[in-house]
């Protein structure tokens, strides 16, 4: 009977885990892209909110976002107790979402061109997967070494 509460209770340990796992992705990606979007506001790099923002600076900020998406998969397989990459894809799947529902609130409000939405939509998953890949490239180097 002891072994039964103790599965359930790892089981539980687990699911807990793996909550805060893929949280502390979201959480890591968004602190880092809004802190970023708040300095380059700051600095003038890109317009005040709600006015157009040119492909140059969305460039940019494709750019680091994506590489912070890579990061958040990163800290979610590293977290993960079990199955990094799948840990990894709920993050993307999460920024997935939000980056749908981001494109459809902004589609027609002339706040910059349409390729940007696109293009976040588009680098979710494969964002996600990159950052677990680093996690399991990682862990196989330092199992293969003596």
């Amino acid at each position: 009977m002891g072994d039964g509460v103790t599965k359930l209770e790892d089981g539980q340990r687990h699911v807990g885990q793996s909550i805060l796992a893929v949280l502390a992705g979201i959480v890591a990606g968004i602190v880092l892209t809004i802190g970023t979007d708040i300095v380059f506001h700051a600095i003038g790099v890109f317009p005040p909110l709600g006015q157009w923002t040119p492909s140059g600076p969305l460039a940019l900020a494709t750019v680091y976002r994506a590489i912070y998406s890579v990061a958040a998969g990163y800290i979610t397989a590293r977290l993960a107790p079990n199955r990094p990459l799948g840990h990894a894809l709920v993050g993307g799947v999460v920024a997935l979402v939000v980056s749908i529902a981001g494109a459809v609130a902004t589609w027609n409000r002339g706040l910059g061109p349409h390729w940007y939405p696109v293009a976040l939509v588009v680098l979710a998953m494969p964002t996600a997967w990159l950052g677990s890949w680093f996690w399991l490239k990682q862990i196989r180097q330092t199992a293969s070494t003596p």
